[in-house]
């Protein structure tokens, strides 16, 4: 089975290097839909070398590397990497326009971020992520968040969002053509989130908010810029070099749809990007209804999480203190969850009744103390690479293994 790669950016390439190494695929057909500097020869460089994670061949074979890129025929955009036939495609960029059928291609990882609305006709002016289904695949991977942009349009019934090893069950080979991958952030997240709901269940969860601290992405300006017309958060025009920079994240939105207990939690989700290229953390404070005659310390939620990730190839518990280039290309781990930093504060929160809209016996008390604690937890995960790429890889994988 062939797989199809719609860009070569920053997940599109790690996308690349990790099936070149996997071998599950007979061919790898890559759509950048444009000319590349002065040919394939600077394609082939471009996919060789990274300035986050060094040279390919090093990546996968270590100091006895061999050349990993070979026959290259700049005519029929053909080469062969790590001995996988690779072809390029560089005609088209609306998605309805790529010769997918043409390469027999039923299977794409779309990674340009560019086209996220699953309601958008395939004949949208500027392309649309069916446009793949048109062109001839049969099923689409979104290495994204699906972002429905028309005011009271849903979620097809075709359309599914999962994370490896968290819901990947709620896609039915039969009904979805679309699948998201969510993101590097909801990936994580839902990795520190669903250990302890199923262990204290959603009702015992009374908030959650969490803050990223994200590496920088291809988005940002490496130098202050004007910004366009018409936009409205000026931070994205400043220098990623320089600045820690206050964004946005779309995890709120996005976690609910892996992890549908959410729907009920009141959550918040920042982000803040700072000045390094890969290996982010996500720090996790939640609000749980407790019990003073036995409350919740650090040590409980650390075994929870370890005794998790004994059963879970995709969670890590580690009591090492870590930096962030640790965790950097660190395969497979959608968390690192920092055992080392779990905090824990149990209190007593009053709770004024004459303040709700319930109907109390007059005669009652009109102060409730309900114990609650706080905790914080912190998850290492690498954005790029060691997280996100090799788990969207693994969820490639599945659906075509499913695929008749």
């Amino acid at each position: 089975m062939k797989l199809g790669i719609n860009g070569l950016g920053r997940i599109g390439k790690l996308t690349l290097w990790h099936h070149v190494g996997r071998k599950h695929f007979s061919e790898i057909v890559v759509n950048i839909g444009r000319e590349v500097g002065t040919g394939l020869q600077d394609i082939a460089s471009a996919i060789d070398r990274d300035s986050s994670y060094g040279r390919l061949g090093m990546y996968l074979h270590g100091y006895k590397a061999d050349r990993m890129i070979e026959n290259l025929s700049e005519s029929d955009g053909a080469m062969t990497v790590n001995g996988v036939p690779v072809k390029i495609l560089r005609e088209a960029r609306n998605p309805k326009e790529i010769k997918w059928g043409d390469n027999d291609v039923r299977l794409v990882v779309d990674t340009t971020g560019v086209f996220n609305d699953p309601t958008a006709d395939q004949d949208a002016p500027r392309g649309a992520l069916r446009g793949h289904l048109y062109a001839g695949a049969e099923k689409v991977l979104l290495s994204a968040p699906f972002k429905i942009k028309a005011e009271g349009m849903s979620m097809p019934e075709d359309a599914v969002t999962t994370v490896m090893g968290i819901n990947d069950d709620d896609y039915i080979p039969s009904k979805h053509c679309l699948i998201s991958g969510a993101s590097c952030t909801t990936t994580c997240l839902s990795y520190m989130i669903k250990p302890l709901l199923d262990h204290f269940g959603a009702d015992n969860f009374l908030s959650a908010s969490m803050v990223t601290v994200h590496a920088a992405t291809g988005s940002q300006q490496v130098l202050d810029r004007l910004p366009n017309s018409g936009a409205k958060d000026l931070r994205k025009n400043r220098s990623i070099l320089n600045n820690i920079i206050l964004t946005s994240t779309g995890a709120a939105r996005a976690l609910p749809l892996v992890i549908p207990e959410m729907k009920r939690i009141g959550f918040i989700a920042e982000s803040v990007r700072i000045p390094t290229n890969t290996g982010s953390l996500i720090v996790l404070v939640l609000n749980l209804q407790d019990d003073l005659n036995d409350p919740i310390k650090r040590k409980k939620l650390n075994s929870i999480y370890s005794e998790y990730a004994e059963n879970s190839p995709y969670l890590e518990y580690t009591e090492e203190q870590n930096v962030s280039s640790d965790i950097i290309a660190l395969p497979f781990a959608a968390t690192v969850i920092e055992g080392t930093e779990t905090h824990t504060r149990t209190a007593v929160i009053r709770v004024n009744l004459d303040k709700l809209n319930i109907k109390t016996d007059p005669d009652a008390p009109h102060i409730l103390d309900v114990p609650v604690t706080q905790a914080v937890i912190y998850g290492w995960y690498d954005n790029e690479l060691g997280s996100y790429t090799n788990m969207l890889a693994d969820r490639t994988v599945s659906i075509a293994d499913q695929m008749v």
